[in-house]
């Protein structure tokens, strides 16, 4: 079996692979419009082929900032419909994901991709959704990616309503940088987010704040200005709202309470701050008609001020990584 990176001549052999299925969510059209722009490349598409003029059998497509010399994510799998078997779709898309992330390594990647299934929010129901996602999840194991991390999709639209101030703290912009730095820092005590955690654990909590800073100043596309901080009446800092955008939507970026003001609800006042900062902005969006946000299964609070505010949970997104 070969898997090889294709080339830029190759896109009538890639595109009959991306069809419609269940575990994957990638289109043959949002393909071509996010090759067009650089978020896909040939040399982040990956195929697996018996021989070196063979007919493509898998399907890897990674994603990446235009910017960026190697991908951030893995978007999709797919494997020819002659290959029925489960175990076999779980070798051909083991053996393209190994042989890519071996080149990744080489070209100087710290990890393997993490890889992102979009997915139904009712999707352990549906038995052709479970079946499509369990040869994935098998192969990227095999790959280097054996930790799964599942996260709610919400959304919010106009038809919601703008929620409205309560009136119990101010929602301030804050230009420097390291006040940011204290409050990631500070809201990592306890935090239910599991990757910020994880990373906390892994970097130490003052450098995975700055890091956190610098991840939404430098890398994600929303405008430093809307960056708020929520204060007492009083001025006792309570927590901090980072709205942003992604190449595609606004999104709630981050959104942190300090530890010794949780439990009273303070996260439904900065993501309402958040929601009116995103629909407020033309700049925030080409479309302003939905903001995008995810949380951990497991954080219950913060699903719960998304539903208190408005917010609809339209999917899951599953996130299969290296640790």
């Amino acid at each position: 079996m070969i898997a090889r990176p294709t080339t830029a001549s190759e896109l009538d052999r890639v595109l009959p692979l991306i069809a419609p299925d269940p575990g994957a969510a990638l289109t043959a059209d949002t393909y071509r419009s996010r090759l067009a722009d650089g978020q896909y490349r040939p040399a982040w598409t990956w195929i697996a082929q018996k021989a070196p003029d063979g007919t493509p059998l898998a399907l890897a497509v990674w994603w990446g900032d235009p910017a960026d010399a190697l991908p951030s994510a893995l978007d999709g799998v797919f494997v020819h419909d002659s290959v029925r078997s489960a175990a076999d779709r779980t070798d051909l898309a083991a053996a393209v994901l190994t042989a890519a992330h071996a080149d990744y390594a080489a070209a100087g990647a710290d990890a393997a991709p993490e890889y992102h299934l979009s997915l139904p929010g009712d999707w352990r129901d549906r038995p052709e959704t479970v079946a499509a996602v369990a040869w994935r999840q098998d192969a990227a194991r095999r790959a280097g990616l054996p930790v799964s991390l599942e996260r709610l999709r919400f959304e919010w639209t106009p038809e919601a309503g703008l929620p409205e101030p309560s009136g119990r703290l101010l929602l301030q912009p804050e230009p420097d940088d390291e006040v940011f730095v204290d409050l990631f820092r500070r809201a990592l005590v306890d935090t239910l987010d599991a990757d910020t955690r994880k990373e906390a654990e892994r970097l130490g909590a003052e450098a995975q704040a700055r890091a956190d800073v610098a991840f939404y100043r430098d890398t994600m596309r929303g405008d430093r200005s809307w960056w708020r901080v929520a204060r007492t009446p009083d001025g006792e800092p309570v927590g901090f709202g980072i709205p942003s955008r992604n190449h595609s939507s606004p999104v709630v970026g981050y959104l942190g309470v300090l530890p010794e003001h949780r439990g009273r609800h303070y996260a439904d006042d900065i993501l309402a701050e958040i929601t009116r900062v995103l629909a407020a902005d033309p700049a925030a969006t080409d479309t302003p008609t939905r903001i995008l946000a995810d949380t951990d299964l497991t954080n219950t609070p913060m699903a719960a001020a998304f539903t208190r505010l408005g917010y609809h949970n339209n999917a899951r997104r599953l996130v299969l990584s290296p640790h």
